[in-house]
């Protein structure tokens, strides 16, 4: 249970307290605790922010903050133990730059999104429909880089590049994030406007997101011990381990029970042409795909070829475990496509039922038992 910085008292069950601060109650043992939250720093004003940061309260009330042209909102160097709250609509001015327009971080946090909050982005400022490749520079929205900490319950709208990223994360529940991109849709809008990125963490669990974006709803680059569970994408690239090279790593990553609604893929695993690493045990589980536009499945080592334009590179996929996979992929789409070098991919389990697409693509590298319906409808 997660409890406000404060003053607790134990009681009998049997007394009765008028309070005007706000109580946290909770039974144990017959007794009463009554935990007394603090009121916080209502911070309102940018230039209180340093002051905010080392408040004795460790309760930081984001509320109704502008965030100026070109600032980031630089939450890092937290005192252990501080709760961070989004009440109200939080903004922020207009400038091409690069970096982050919030980070965050510390130990043992809490990242809490108030009922009726939203932070606005606007990112229709920056889009042109070209991301990172060109046109306006945009920044990225959040850095979380927590330990032992908690990320709940934010609304996070119309980012101008990547939303939400958890790099060097240890011990980190995200949960409850609903990320809407979906005025980016539109020709020109959004684009890279990625969900949630994960990179060099570990002990990670995000559950009970929504994404509409028009990039991966979830990317890992490197990491270990990360759980991906009853989240839905929509609109964009889908859920992707990738792209992985110089040498990085990804094990023991579970992506379960989730839902891919209209996106581009639907789960994806790429490794560059010429670069080295490991993708090991990994398992995808209850996916369920609707209306998936290119594949249902797509296993490559030859990115950025999107598809098998290109012989891959050799790259170990081991310890695969594809469970429940199913769904549909549009008519132009192909249900499976997996080109690895042969020998890379060891140890797969494979169970999956997608169904639609009219593109056959032949497979490479499929490892030996394995029933795949490559090239076939």
């Amino acid at each position: 249970m997660y409890l406000d910085q404060s003053a607790t008292v134990f009681v009998n069950a049997s007394l009765v307290f008028s309070l005007n601060m706000e109580l946290l109650l909770r039974t144990l043992g017959g007794l009463l605790l009554i935990a007394v939250a603090t009121k916080g720093f209502d911070l309102t004003n940018f230039d209180q922010l340093e002051a905010a940061k080392k408040s004795a309260d460790k309760r930081i009330v984001i509320r109704d903050l502008f965030v100026p042209s070109g600032k980031q909102l630089d939450l890092k160097n937290l005192q252990e133990g501080t709760v961070i709250e989004f009440t109200g609509r939080v903004t922020f001015g207009f400038a091409e730059w690069d970096g982050f327009m919030v980070v965050i971080k510390g130990k043992n946090i809490r990242v809490l999104g108030k009922p009726g909050h939203l932070i606005d982005v606007e990112g229709h400022r920056w889009w042109d429909g070209l991301g990172g490749k060109g046109g306006k520079r945009k920044p990225r929205f959040m850095q979380v880089t927590l330990e032992d900490s908690l990320v709940s319950g934010l609304n996070i709208k119309n980012t101008p590049k990547d939303c939400f990223i958890a790099n060097f994360c240890k011990n980190l529940r995200i949960e409850n994030i609903n990320v809407d991109i979906k005025d980016g849709d539109k020709k020109g809008g959004g684009h890279n406007t990625d969900g949630i990125n994960c990179g060099g963490s570990s002990n990670v669990t995000i559950s009970n997101c929504k994404v509409h974006n028009q990039d991966d709803c979830f990317a890992i680059g490197s990491g270990r011990d990360i759980v991906f569970e009853n989240n839905v994408c929509t609109g964009g690239h889908g859920i992707s381990i990738g792209s992985m090279g110089k040498g990085k790593v990804v094990e023991r990553l579970t992506v379960r029970n989730c839902v891919v609604i209209k996106n581009t893929n639907g789960v994806r695993i790429k490794s560059r042409k010429g670069e080295t690493g490991l993708v090991k045990d990994i398992t995808f589980e209850n996916i369920e795909l609707q209306g998936v536009t290119q594949y249902g499945i797509i296993i490559h080592g030859n990115y950025p070829d999107n598809g098998p334009k290109s012989e891959p590179t050799p790259f170990p996929i081991e310890n695969l475990t594809i469970n429940n996979v199913h769904g549909t992929v549009g008519r132009g789409a192909a249900n499976i496509l997996v080109w690895v070098t042969p020998g890379s991919a060891k140890n797969w389990k494979w169970n999956s039922n997608i169904t639609g697409g009219k593109r056959r693509l032949s497979c490479k590298g499929v490892p030996s038992g394995i029933n795949m319906p490559c090239g076939k409808i």
